[in-house]
């Protein structure tokens, strides 16, 4: 009986343990940049499923405005000359390329662009294809239904604002409309649990927390001065969800700040697994990246 005792007792701290660091692996956030703009063409749905294939637990992505008000997922306000191909074949330059604003567009002439052939010389690995800038519902809808389909479970959606100042109703709404089209769909979708809202504009981040003060915030952050993150987050006005700084600011004193302040840190961008590795080490919350493949040598 005695012997029984032990074992069951040596059973259930082992149980325990394994529960603990089975929790502590899914608590890390393996966010796929763009995607994986490493891999496939950057902020489009075959790079959003991929990076589901791979094992992301969070899509990051990048939101713009439509002439017509729809939600479109595209890292620049306009047709960046790296990847745009334009209707007749041709590339956008780079002298040209802001001409081509996508909220002076209508969307049925955004799709007439082409943003997966052109050779990017940044990511030689990227996969070539054909491939157009989706709107948000519809790499929703394909990314739910691709998890659905294959049994596993749908990941979050980190969905940057770009928007600034000077750029109000120029490249972009301003941000109370910006953040309602956004929530909108998210809604609609049922996602809210599921979604982070992301932004370098604090404007953006302080109309979230009011107005929809469930949904989970990031501070994106890139030097631009010297400011403590205190004085940051005093200007925000608020703790957000989670700290997101370029990867070179993040130091031990930075993780046992934001430790303190109970929020969650997640570096971007990081494409290197010596990089990946020491952070991780170092305490970060989870990690984002153009090549969501090499997440698997740090797991």
């Amino acid at each position: 009986m005695k012997k029984y005792m032990i074992a069951v007792a040596i059973f259930v701290i082992c149980s325990s343990m394994l529960g603990k660091n089975q929790m502590q692996k899914d608590t890390f956030d393996y966010e796929g940049h763009r995607g994986c703009r490493g891999l496939m063409p950057e902020n489009t749905i075959p790079a959003f499923i991929n990076a589901v294939r791979l094992g992301v637990t969070t899509l990051e992505m990048d939101a713009v405005i439509s002439k017509d008000k729809q939600v479109v997922i595209s890292h620049e306000p306009f047709f960046n000359h790296e990847i745009t191909t334009k209707p007749d074949g041709s590339f956008i330059t780079e002298a040209e390329e802001k001409q081509y604003n996508i909220y002076q567009m209508n969307y049925d002439e955004v799709v007439k662009y082409d943003v997966g052939m052109k050779p990017h010389t940044r990511f030689p690995q990227q996969r070539k294809m054909q491939a157009i800038k989706p709107l948000l519902s519809k790499v929703i809808d394909s990314v739910e239904a691709f998890c659905k389909e294959q049994h596993i479970p749908p990941p979050q959606y980190n969905i940057e604002t770009k928007s600034e100042v000077r750029t109000d109703n120029v490249y972009h709404p301003e941000p109370k409309e910006f953040v309602d089209l956004i929530m909108q769909i998210i809604k609609e979708k049922k996602i809210e649990q599921r979604v982070i809202i992301q932004s370098f504009d604090i404007r953006t981040l302080q109309y979230v927390n009011k107005k929809y003060s469930k949904v989970k915030t990031s501070y994106l952050y890139e030097p631009t001065g010297y400011k403590s993150l205190l004085d940051r987050l005093r200007d925000l006005g608020f703790i957000p969800t989670i700290y997101s700084p370029v990867y070179t600011q993040v130091t031990p004193e930075l993780v046992e700040e934001c430790k303190q302040y109970k929020m969650k840190l997640i570096p971007w961008t990081v494409n290197d697994i010596e990089t990946m590795q020491s952070l991780k080490k170092m305490g970060v919350d989870g990690l984002i990246s153009d090549y969501p493949n090499m997440f698997q040598l740090i797991r």
